[in-house]
């Protein structure tokens, strides 16, 4: 027998295993386990008693200490013989304890503590034999068989046992037999231990003992995610605490799971603690452990810790929010905590509170109770939104949108909320503000604002605001005639009601329902007919209500009240509100003359008055809701820009639900949106909160404009649904600009080639085209723009009605609208498809019509047909531009139509004109008739012979000659520019056509040299590409050549003939001052300029010089975009002015600067021009007052910086251009723009450089603006590398004579700090240190030599004065003396 057992102490000594004593320890090298466990297992299947035996205990302890040399069929042996001993030692103890014979149950003290020691040490002996088993790779059906002896162990117990240590061969786990063994230290746990261990010490020690292999199998993240083993960890957990106060043990032990095992956090501890308070109705533990968690301090750099704790509070506070509830006082503390994973875990953990609050029982004094607890928790998280960290506030945001689904609305908090999401658009972090708009979204879809069918209109509600005003004011005057209440009785009842409205589930919208309900019908009829406007003067009454709500509702009335436009001073309604409240004393000095039915009226008046009030009190807060939404626009705006493409996909759905809900600005996001059409990525943006696939920026925008405009609606007939659309199509094209309508183009080809537009729409559209009734131009222009678009999908949309085209476009109806005749022209140049060229291909897929067909006649007549109309120019380009498309031969075409206005502009003119009189369709219709031409501008007689005939009679006495013939000579000018332009591109299809036909002529010879032999063939073939390569060279010199002499010079040219003129009239702007002549003579000088290289090298300073002195914006900005082309064109020419243009960047019209700065960045990003210290000039427009212009800047350089070091090289021109001389900005500017520009020095090599540089800028510069500005620049760098620190520190004698300037000595001690930060190991702490003495030094120097300069130009002043004063003195005594 074993003689003395402490099992602490044994315990305890499993910690050294290796020097744990055995008496009788066996070496199993020599011995056989099985035999020798045979022999133990013998004796404790006789009496189970018989571990107390030494020998028997010692084989077990033996071969536990050598578990890793066990095989796993003994191992099974051993639990089951153990398990088995300590079951039969268990039932003998409770059938004694229920004998009440204490001498027999104490003696079963000491078998049970050696069986629980047992099960102890097997634990954690198993898994040395599970990992040697596992390297095995033993068959499947091995551990089958395994599992069925375990099995009949369950099952018939020891015989089992038995049965199964007889195979020696089969596979054992240990996490099969998890179960059964938890389940048996279960029915331990159920024993009454007390009267076994009659001290407390020694019980706490069985039952740790016993319950280890608990938390032993739970610190494995595998064995704890079976379901049946959680289940009876639980309940082993669960038994200790409830029947053997283990609660400290307990609460030691899950914090330490919650520190060391992350798999625990949840739902693992969180569920225990669950199932304890639930099926145990033991809290305590669970409350000692959130006052232990809210001790605790998380330290920033820790990741892992808070995140465990942090998942535990989060899921405890959805499983059990009462209990947080009581420890939330003391959790808050964690808000400061500095770990950000804690903060993100108690904003859920409030939100869950609130959840749990909000769904409580509706009795009234709890609810009291919980609407004020939720008010503060709402606070709260509200301040949550200036967390500095962003995943605290995404996770805020996060939070509140799920409040948003809670059944009560808490109107009042929503109003916070709804600001708090608003402010949080403007975030610096993509995620906060791509939550931001979806809880802005959840917010809309769950207000509780129903009155209006849902609708947010803001007229709407303004008018039935003031409509409740008005009823309110009525009510109030019956009240006040019937019978008077004492003072402040009013208020009282007032202020029940509102309590009694916000403590209702249903929100304002169910307090108000069950208000109306209880009046009588003939007051809801009345309160439902509320639509008449509202006289202004009501408002006094508004103002005078506002002063007796609640002072909770303060803020949201007072936002409406001083909103409103008619709104008065309050001083008005305070004396008014005087003297109704005098009336009721001298009315209760007649208590006794007010009839029984006075009070029966007064009674129901009261009653209404409550009711308005309450109603009031709701349009308050919808229209505060309607107004924030409304604010939020503008800033939900900016995301449709952004980068991030989740942000975007919430920003496109804000709209459409905004749209949805009928808010007046969302059209303007809606429009906007348009452009995403143009977004690269087609695919998936990321997954979603679901965890579904998200849609892509473009597919997210179809299916927003979808929905929209293009989609069936329920309840409509199928014709009216055509129509709607058809509607819907049109009148996307209503004043849109031309980026719009490009946006839109892309958007109709996808969708016609997607086939997602009907048929029947597309006949509808054709209908209103045609349309013989009288309709609005912007119907009929929107129908043929949209039908010209789906042609660029389907050219079949537009092949099959070409007839219809050119009877309505180009008829009666065309020329009386030429913006219609302009949009019939574009379509019908997409009859030639709009396939597009690949790059390389000599493929052609355009359709060439012949010359004699019916569409170039009609065009002839159209643009011949007499005009004055601004419209005729953009007519024109159109009618050009479809000849070249369509046109097999396009250059005769325009030789007509240039001879024709040729005779037009020149030809004698009869003493009355007939044209101009004659038409008056034209002269009625058109309001733009010479719109741009002034009755002063005259046309002088100074042209060569051939335009005299023209000008001699251009004088002031007959102005409608003058500028008939200016806008003819114009009108020629314009065709002969644009035909100029288009022949260069049609010359380029000739050479592409040629190129094409010596290919297929050269594939046919090789293929019939091959027929003819391999041997020739190949040499033929060789021959052959040598040849073609000379062929095309051939062609492209013949087309170069054409370009270059004959078309501007050659003889048989009709273009050379307009040249001079063109190039004559652009330069005499003194003699030719008609705005519209001037503009179209430039625009074709332009476009002759990029015609031929020798007419740009001779007449290209002209173009600059009128750039330089036309006081007309618009032709500036015709030029600096004809510039960009003339730049593709011979890029060598305007690289050598290039100065000239970046001139553009300083006029004062906003156009001309953002189209200079749009035509350079082309040019520069392209290659076609160089900078040479320029860039300057472009850096200044990043703080551009136009945003537009700002934004252009910054993606100039924010494309720029990808070309390598192109931003490194030129940043000493930026600084020095900004910095000094004439070009020189403010220093807030500077600092502002290079701030921006610094961005882009990521490299180290080049901050060292750069540092290099800037401090022998310093030894160079005796400006202190020039020092404060280098001392920034070098603040702007990272100094992340030991180079760049020294760098500065040896550059330290260009700048010490320097460092009295206290900007400069403050960005140097920045520079320092910013060193000192960096973590890298080769950080010169030594060096700081010294550079820091140093700047000190110098510092103190520098000002005393700067108080002493100051204190020697002193003295030389007192001299000076001095010297002065003794010169006047003898004048003085001489003009005395006479």
């Amino acid at each position: 027998m074993i003689s003395s057992f402490d099992l602490r102490i044994e315990v305890e000594a499993l910690q050294e295993l290796d020097s744990y004593d055995i008496p009788h320890d066996y070496d199993l090298t020599t011995e056989d386990p099985g035999r020798l466990l045979e022999a133990a297992v013998e004796a404790v299947a006789d009496s189970s008693s018989a571990i107390t035996d030494e020998q028997v205990f010692d084989i077990y302890r033996c071969l536990l200490k050598h578990a890793d040399a066990v095989s796993g069929s003994v191992m099974s042996k051993l639990l089951d013989s153990t398990s088995s001993g300590l079951l039969a030692e268990l039932e003998a103890t409770i059938r004694d304890v229920e004998l009440g014979d204490q001498q027999s149950y104490m003696a079963h003290k000491t078998p049970l503590e050696l069986y629980a020691f047992l099960l102890h040490w097997f634990v954690t002996a198993a898994e040395k034999v599970k990992a040697t088993e596992d390297g095995d790779a033993p068959p499947p059906a091995a551990a089958t068989k395994g599992r069925r002896g375990r099995g009949g162990k369950s099952a018939t117990g020891r015989g089992a046992g038995r049965g199964a240590a007889s195979k020696k061969n089969e596979t054992w786990t240990w996490q099969d037999q998890i179960p059964a063994t938890l389940g048996l230290i279960v029915k331990v746990l159920r024993l009454q231990t007390q009267r076994i261990w009659t001290t407390t010490a020694e019980r706490d020690d069985f039952i740790k003992t016993i319950t280890r292999p608990a938390y032993h199998v739970a610190e494995n993240e595998q064995y704890i995610k079976k379901s049946d083993i959680k289940l009876w960890v639980y309940k082993v957990i669960c038994l200790s605490v409830k029947h053997h106060g283990q609660s400290l043990a307990v609460s030691i032990n899950i914090i330490q799971f919650l520190t060391f095992f992350e798999h625990l956090s949840e739902p693992g501890m969180v569920e225990c603690l669950t199932v304890l308070a639930g099926e145990y109705d033991h809290v305590q533990v669970g409350d000692e452990i959130l006052r232990e968690i809210a001790g605790k301090t998380f330290n920033a750099q820790d990741s892992k810790g808070p995140r465990a704790f942090a998942r535990f509070l989060v899921k405890f506070a959805e499983l059990a929010p009462r209990s947080i509830l009581k420890q939330l006082s003391l959790l808050l503390d964690q808000l400061d905590s500095e770990s950000y994973t804690m903060r993100q875990a108690l904003v859920e953990v409030i939100g869950s509170i609130i959840t749990e609050l909000s769904n409580a029982s509706t009795d009234n004094d709890n609810s009291k109770t919980a609407q004020k607890q939720i008010s503060g928790l709402f606070d709260l998280l509200i301040e949550r939104t200036l967390d500095i960290s962003s995943y605290v506030r995404t996770k805020l945001l996060q939070v509140l949108a799920k409040m948003c689904d809670l059944k009560p609305k808490f109107p009042k908090q929503r109003l916070a909320i709804t600001g708090a999401a608003i402010a949080a658009l403007t975030d610096k972090g993509a995620t906060v503000r791509k939550t931001a708009a979806a809880l802005l979204v959840k917010l809309l879809e769950t207000h509780p604002y129903r009155m209006h069918g849902g609708m947010l209109q803001l007229d709407v509600w303004q008018a039935e605001y003031q409509d409740v005003c008005k009823e309110l004011a009525k009510v109030e005057g019956k009240i006040g005639n019937a019978v008077e209440k004492p003072e402040g009785e009013d208020d009282e009842e007032e202020e029940e009601d509102e309590d009694e409205e916000e403590e209702g589930d249903e929100g304002e919208e169910g307090s108000f329902k069950r208000k109306k309900k209880k009046s009588k019908k003939t007051k809801v009829k009345k309160e439902d007919s509320m639509d008449v406007d509202t006289e202004p003067e009501d408002n006094e009454e508004n103002d005078e209500e506002s002063e007796e709500e609640d002072e909770d509702e303060d803020d949201a009335k007072m936002a409406v009240d001083e909103d409103d436009e008619n709104a008065t001073p309050k001083k008005k309604p305070k004396k008014k509100k005087k003297h109704p409240k005098l009336k009721p004393r001298k009315s209760q000095l007649n208590v006794a003359a007010v009839t029984e039915e006075q009070a029966v009226l007064a009674g129901l008046e009261v009653q209404e008055l409550q009711l308005m009030k309450l109603r009031k009190k709701y349009y308050v807060e919808g229209l505060a809701f309607i107004r924030q939404i409304e604010s939020s626009m503008e800033p939900m705006g900016l995301l449709l820009g952004s980068k991030n493409k989740p942000e975007v996909s919430e920003a496109i759905e804000f709209f459409k639900v905004a749209h949805d809900y009928e808010f007046e600005s969302a059209k303007v996001g809606i429009r906007k949106m348009l452009h995403l059409i143009w977004a690269k990525d087609n695919n998936s943006s990321g997954p979603t909160e679901e965890g579904k696939e998200g849609k892509g920026v473009r597919q997210k925008l179809l299916d927003c404009y979808r929905g929209l405009y293009f989609e069936a609606i329920e309840g409509l007939q199928p014709k009216e649904q055509v129509s709607r659309i058809a509607k819907n199509l049109v009148e996307r094209t209503y004043e849109t600009t031309l980026a719009e309508l490009t946006s839109l183009e892309e958007m109709m080809r996808i969708m016609s080639e997607e086939e997602q537009i009907h048929q029947d729409v597309i006949s509808k559209l054709w209908q209103i085209y045609s349309s013989q009734q009288n309709i609005p131009r912007q119907q009929r222009r929107g129908a043929i723009i949209i039908l010209g678009m789906l042609a660029l999908g389907r050219r079949s949309v537009l092949s099959d009605r070409v007839d219809t085209l050119l009877k309505v476009g180009l008829g009666a109806l065309g020329k009386a609208d030429l913006t219609l005749a302009r949009y019939t022209c574009v379509a019908l140049q997409r009859l030639n498809g709009s396939a597009k060229k690949v790059k390389g291909s000599l493929l052609d897929k355009t359709m060439r019509i012949e010359m004699t067909n019916p569409i170039f006649r009609k065009l002839q007549d159209a643009v011949n047909h007499p005009c004055r109309s601004r419209e005729w120019f953009g007519f024109a380009e159109q009618v050009i531009n479809t000849v070249y498309a369509l046109g097999e031969h396009p250059d005769v075409f325009c030789n007509e139509l240039i001879k024709k206005f040729t005779i037009k502009a020149f030809a004698p003119r009869a003493p009355k004109p007939a044209i101009p009189k004659t038409n008056n369709e034209m002269a009625e219709t058109d309001p733009d008739a010479m719109a741009e031409d002034h009755p002063g501008d005259v046309t002088q007689n100074s042209l060569d012979t051939a335009t005299q005939d023209t000008t001699q009679g251009t004088q002031q006495d007959d102005k409608e000659k003058d500028v008939g013939d200016a806008f003819e000579l114009s009108q020629l000018l314009f065709i002969v520019g644009h035909v100029a332009i288009k022949q260069i591109v049609f010359l380029e299809l000739v050479e592409r056509e040629w190129k094409r036909q010596k290919d297929e002529k050269q594939a046919a010879e090789k293929l019939a040299a091959k027929a003819k032999g391999t041997d020739k063939a190949s040499k033929d073939g060789e021959e052959l590409d040598q040849v073609a390569g000379n062929a095309e060279d051939e062609i492209g010199d013949r087309v170069a050549g054409v370009r270059e002499t004959e078309m501007l010079y050659g003889t048989d040219s009709l273009l050379a003939m307009y040249g001079p003129m063109v190039v004559h009239i652009c330069g005499s702007p003194h003699k030719f001052k008609s705005p519209t002549l001037r503009a179209a003579a430039t625009l074709s000088f332009s476009k002759f300029l990029c015609v031929s290289s020798q007419f740009c090298d001779q007449h290209h300073r002209l173009l600059f010089k009128i750039l330089e002195t036309s006081k007309d914006a618009n032709i500036r900005s015709n030029i600096v975009i004809a510039l960009g082309d003339v730049a593709v064109s011979f890029s060598n020419i305007i690289d050598e002015n290039s100065n000239e243009l970046y001139k553009g960047l300083s006029d004062g019209s906003i156009i001309v600067k953002k189209n200079t700065l749009m035509v350079l960045t082309h040019l520069i990003l392209n290659g076609m021009i160089k900078v040479k210290g320029q860039l300057g000039e472009m850096a200044k427009c990043v703080e551009d007052e136009d945003a537009r212009i700002a934004d252009l800047a910054k993606l100039f350089f924010s494309e720029l910086s990808t070309k390598e070091n192109a931003i490194y090289n030129n940043l000493p021109d930026v600084i020095s251009h900004l910095s000094a001389g004439d070009h020189a900005v403010d220093e807030k500017t500077f600092r502002s723009t290079l701030q921006y520009i610094f961005t882009f020095i990521e490299k180290e090599k080049q901050a060292e450089n750069i540092v290099e540089k800037l401090c022998q800028r310093f030894r160079l510069s005796e400006d202190p603006r020039q020092w404060r500005d280098i001392a920034f620049c070098l603040s702007l760098l990272p100094f992340k590398s030991e180079r760049s620190v020294k760098k500065l520190i040896e550059g330290f004698q260009f700048y010490r004579d320097k460092l009295h300037e206290p900007q400069v000595y403050e960005k140097f001690t920045e520079i320092l700090v910013k060193a000192r930060s960096n973590k890298s190991k080769d950080k010169p702490d030594n060096e700081l240190n010294e550079f820091e003495e140093l700047l000190e030094e110098h510092k103190r120097q520098g000002e005393e030599d700067e108080a002493l300069e100051k204190r020697v130009e002193k003295k030389a002043a007192k001299k000076r004065a001095s010297k002065r004063t003794t010169r006047k003195k003898p004048v003085q005594a001489e003009e005395d003396s006479e």
